[in-house]
């Protein structure tokens, strides 16, 4: 299972009884939200593109935030072009709700988007439906061996009336 596969990983930073399970799903943003107990805002997720080298370049960003195409395209010189289902695995290693920036394969690029820098802390997923660990931005950034910051996403501005 992935969640090893992150407790393995987390080891080498002496982190891993720090990863939390819960008995509910955590798949969503909305989910994890209310299985952490935070608001939405602060759930990490990890979204999932290709790289245009056959490997995945994650992005990880403020639950309240989607990716701004202009931005992306600026920032990595290419269109944001998101995983197929069968690829998130394969390329991650990790299943869609799990997805997260540790125990990635070799060659994975992991960016942290500054929608994250609002927060003391934030909940990315440890590899399962079902899990989240609470880091700070500057751990997150050393755990997931993030390349860099990037501004690369935008409000997800939600219908009033729907």
């Amino acid at each position: 299972m992935a969640i090893d596969a992150v407790r393995d990983y987390m080891r080498q930073f002496h982190r891993e009884q720090e990863i939390l399970e819960f008995p509910a799903s955590s798949a969503t943003v909305e989910l994890a939200a209310k299985a952490v107990g935070v608001i939405p805002a602060r759930i990490a997720k990890t979204l999932s593109f290709q790289d245009g080298n056959g490997r995945a370049l994650l992005v990880v960003a403020a639950g309240d935030c989607k990716i701004d195409n202009s931005k992306f395209k600026k920032a990595f010189t290419m269109k944001a072009k998101m995983l197929s289902p069968e690829e998130v695995q394969r390329l991650t290693g990790h299943e869609i709700g799990g997805v997260c920036p540790f125990a990635n394969p070799e060659g994975t690029r992991v960016y942290l988007d500054q929608s994250l820098r609002r927060f003391e802390t934030v909940f990315p997923a440890c590899g399962s439906s079902h899990s989240a660990i609470e880091l700070n931005c500057d751990d997150l950034f050393t755990v997931s061996r993030a390349l860099a910051w990037v501004d690369v996403c935008k409000p997800i501005v939600r219908d009033e009336a729907l």
